[in-house]
């Protein structure tokens, strides 16, 4: 016979939780959502933080990229997909800042076939360097790098367009890594101004 017995177990446990709840709701009203405001509303009414006004007047400049090579394309992508995380679709605001992008990109055999010498599994990846310029003082606001790296699958020698179609996806895939990775990079900037 055990001398706690199951009534003294349960104080006990609701004694160690009472504190810990009192301290949640505590720190609960520190609590900021990146893209929301502090203003009460009602439940369900979306409004227009400081964070997203700030990143809609982000002016994304075209990503520099030979004529006619995947980079382009995949510099096209990139571009893209971060403005529409960072106006969501909606146009954009009188621009504020200034985005500089540089991309270089790398494609690795993981797996090769000991057969045919072919690969069947590859590592595709994606380098990014941005600069974030304020227009008002023509400065360097911040300098930041980023990397994406997603593996694909080249079927058999008979599955050539397959191969390709599975690099196009890898693109586009490690294309919106990138651009999710910016993007979050510059809501926190925006917060936090660091």
């Amino acid at each position: 016979m055990s001398w706690l017995d199951p009534s003294t177990r349960s104080l006990k446990r609701l004694v160690r939780l009472v504190p810990a709840l009192a301290l949640a709701g505590l720190v609960a009203g520190c609590f900021q959502p990146m893209y929301g405001d502090r203003s009460a509303m009602a439940p369900g009414v979306v409004s227009n933080s400081p964070t997203l006004e700030a990143l809609r007047a982000v002016d994304v400049k075209q990503i520099v990229a030979p004529n006619g090579t995947p980079l382009s394309r995949i510099a096209v992508e990139v571009r893209n997909d971060l403005l529409f995380n960072l106006t969501g679709g909606s146009n954009a605001a009188a621009p504020s800042h200034e985005l500089d992008i540089k991309l270089s990109t790398t494609n690795l055999s993981v797996i090769v076939d000991i057969n045919t010498a072919r690969p069947d599994v590859q590592n595709y990846g994606i380098d990014a360097i941005y600069t974030l310029r304020d227009l008002a003082t023509g400065k360097v606001v911040f300098t930041s790098r980023t990397f994406s790296r997603v593996s694909y699958d080249t079927p058999g020698q008979q599955q050539r367009f397959v191969g390709n179609r599975a690099l196009r996806d890898a693109e586009n895939r490690a294309a919106k890594v990138i651009a999710d990775q910016i993007h979050a990079r510059l809501a926190s900037y925006f917060v936090a101004g660091t």
